[in-house]
């Protein structure tokens, strides 16, 4: 429903192909009053890289395109027709087509939830002289996320994602933090009361494993939600979260 009320109310533009694969779109929802550059929230939707799409991920836009924020849904190739190491890819990818195709973007800030946390993590360890573009990605927030894949090895989830234990620790950003440098990202890591003792745990130890690496981290215990309205509500304005990305992704 969020969704819907954002496309209904905002100057969008949907389904952009950032690639040539089924998934490779985005849905881009420009500010109401735009100055002659503008912020971008990049927001990576969840769903155990398995389910949901950019098509449910609209949600969140209304409360940041009135204050002169751009957000871009991202899409991408989920399980089984996505594995792993091509979602993470087509992340990093939707990222340096932003930066070459939206030359008034000032500032990319990035929001995953759980398995879109997990990519948007896998992002910050990305070496980008290989694209040969570094996009300017000034804060990073993630949302109950999944840093470590080799505990979901033998669970359920990976009989679609069919993992190996290689690519699990190639793509599992805890082992991947690099050292921050001098213009390293803000990292703010939500959990929520009501996640899951796992989910709980990772966030503590991943936001710990980027602040030994010197990066600026905060850890935000968000109290009475759970793991799946913790960021549905990010279309009230009063959410605390809401605020919090207010205030991470000024305007001017």
């Amino acid at each position: 429903a969020g969704t819907e009320r954002a496309r209904a109310s905002a100057q969008t533009l949907l389904h952009v192909p950032y690639g040539n694969g089924d998934g490779e779109k985005l849905d881009i929802y420009f500010p109401t009053d735009p100055s002659e550059t503008f912020p971008v929230l990049v927001y990576i939707h969840g769903g155990y890289w398995q389910c949901l799409s950019k098509d449910d991920s609209g949600f969140a836009a209304l409360p940041l395109v009135s204050q002169g924020v751009a957000v871009v849904a991202v899409g991408y190739d989920i399980a089984p027709k996505g594995h792993m190491d091509a979602m993470v890819l087509q992340v990093r990818r939707s990222l340096i087509f932003l930066v070459e195709q939206y030359p008034r973007i000032r500032g990319i800030y990035l929001c995953g939830h759980s398995a879109g946390a997990h990519l948007a993590a896998m992002v910050l360890s990305t070496d980008w002289t290989e694209f040969q573009v570094v996009p300017d990605i000034k804060g990073t927030v993630l949302v109950s996320g999944v840093y470590d894949l080799e505990p979901i090895l033998h669970t359920y989830v990976n009989d679609v994602l069919n993992m190996s234990r290689e690519v699990a620790q190639r793509n599992s950003p805890m082992r991947h933090v690099t050292p921050a440098v001098p213009a390293a990202c803000e990292v703010l890591v939500a959990v929520a009361q009501h996640d899951s003792p796992e989910f709980r745990r990772q966030s503590q130890e991943y936001s710990q494993a980027l602040r030994a690496a010197g990066w600026s981290v905060s850890l935000l215990d968000l109290a009475g939600v759970d793991h799946f309205d913790v960021i549905e509500k990010l279309s009230e304005d009063s959410y605390v979260l809401t605020r919090v990305g207010r205030r991470a992704v000024p305007r001017r």
